[in-house]
């Protein structure tokens, strides 16, 4: 749309629109096929009836596309880890030195293959929510029937386990909400020398002196006694879909030392464990239960991080026993293309394992469901007071 009313000479000259992950393989192969997962999740295609709608895309000014039956945007929609084409063409094998013929997957989302490259432990993907922990955060939960949860995208058809539906929530920023958080802090300066002298991060650093001031990970939400944090400084995108949302801080004192520093980077940490958990309980309440989150991401690895996040959450936390999920989803749809694998749900089940396991201490759900509790009253607060 935007390349139309701005650009018209390009929109009008363009042979074809791609994904980037459609865009890749197009390039590796020449075949034109689009992703199920693209198109369904960022491109409006109704993967379960197969089609796309022709009414809406003249209704908001695109009609040419529908006009032309839709081939720059996708006539043949396939399945993730589908093979593309004869595999990699002569000048693609010679940029990437590998042999012509190569199998190319039709691809997917990045996130979406690091789901692929988690989901598949324990009782598989219906039992089990991605949960993506980076920049910002990404929800991903599989269910065998279309479940609607307001403020939760989808459900979409075969976006990610091809045969189910996904839905999809997250956090527009987690770590680094982390990472603002602490910079407003008088300590931040020289923690962040001590974490560069350590050589770690400075979340790394702050996590692992917290393990030394408590006799367990899960103790450690009592060093943030009276601090609170809604890390939302850039709005809510599940499950209140509110882009206008801002961050809150309630329980500040006069401290300035490292120990203040260190009771608000866990206070933030919390911040984001019931941003979570609001996501599991709006989708609970539409029926979905999740057994366990399997994580990833670079703010995620931490086993503070994990405990504290299983706490607040009230659901196990499982990390997987590759460090690059996304890049072993990827590599899973290509066994799956070069048939190496029999489908994608074997492939997963096949490739994927479990690093550890991170259980909710029952013991400290009292307090999480009283700081849950103070978390929601500050976004209502802030929704009262917002100009």
């Amino acid at each position: 749309m935007w390349l139309k009313e701005n650009r018209p000479h390009i929109y009008q000259q363009a042979r074809h629109f791609f994904d980037l992950a459609d865009y890749l393989t197009w390039r590796s192969t020449g075949d034109e096929a689009r992703s199920v997962c693209t198109v369904t999740c960022k491109w409006t295609y109704l993967a379960h009836e197969q089609r796309w709608d022709a009414g809406y895309f003249r209704q908001i000014g695109l009609e040419e596309l529908a006009d032309e039956d839709f081939v720059r945007i996708g006539q043949r929609i396939v399945d993730p880890g589908t093979p593309c084409g004869d595999g990699l063409c002569a000048t693609a094998a010679e940029e990437m030195g590998l042999p012509i013929g190569t199998p190319v997957a039709v691809g997917m989302i990045d996130a979406h293959a690091g789901g692929i490259g988690t989901v598949g432990v324990l009782n598989g993907a219906v039992n089990n929510m991605a949960y993506v922990f980076g920049t910002s955060s990404c929800t991903m939960t599989t269910t065998q029937e279309a479940v609607f949860v307001p403020g939760v995208w989808g459900p979409y058809y075969s976006a990610m386990v091809p045969g189910y539906w996904l839905s999809e929530g997250g956090q527009s920023a987690a770590g680094a909400a982390i990472d603002q958080l602490l910079s407003f802090h008088p300590a931040a300066a020289e923690a962040r020398e001590q974490a560069k002298a350590a050589g770690v991060p400075l979340p790394v650093w702050l996590a692992d002196r917290v393990l030394t001031q408590v006799a367990s990970p899960s103790e450690a939400v009592t060093l943030a006694a009276g601090l609170h944090v809604v890390p939302e400084f850039l709005g809510n995108r599940a499950p209140l879909a509110d882009p206008h949302a801002k961050a809150l801080i309630a329980g500040l004192g006069m401290e300035r030392d490292l120990d203040n520093l260190t009771a608000l980077y866990v206070a933030g940490l919390c911040g984001i464990g019931y941003g979570l958990r609001q996501i599991i309980d709006a989708q609970r309440a539409c029926g979905i239960e999740s057994e366990n989150i399997v994580i990833s991401g670079g703010a995620g690895q931490h086993p503070l991080v994990r405990q504290l996040l299983a706490d607040a959450c009230g659901v196990s936390i499982v990390s997987t026993a590759s460090r690059e999920p996304v890049l072993l989803g990827s590599a899973i749809l290509g066994a799956v293309a070069g048939r190496v694998a029999a489908s994608l749900p074997e492939a997963m089940k096949q490739f994927t394992q479990v690093d550890a396991t991170y259980h909710s201490e029952t013991a400290f759900s009292p307090l999480h469901q009283r700081r849950y509790a103070a978390y929601k009253a500050l976004q209502q607060a802030g929704r009262l007071i917002r100009e």
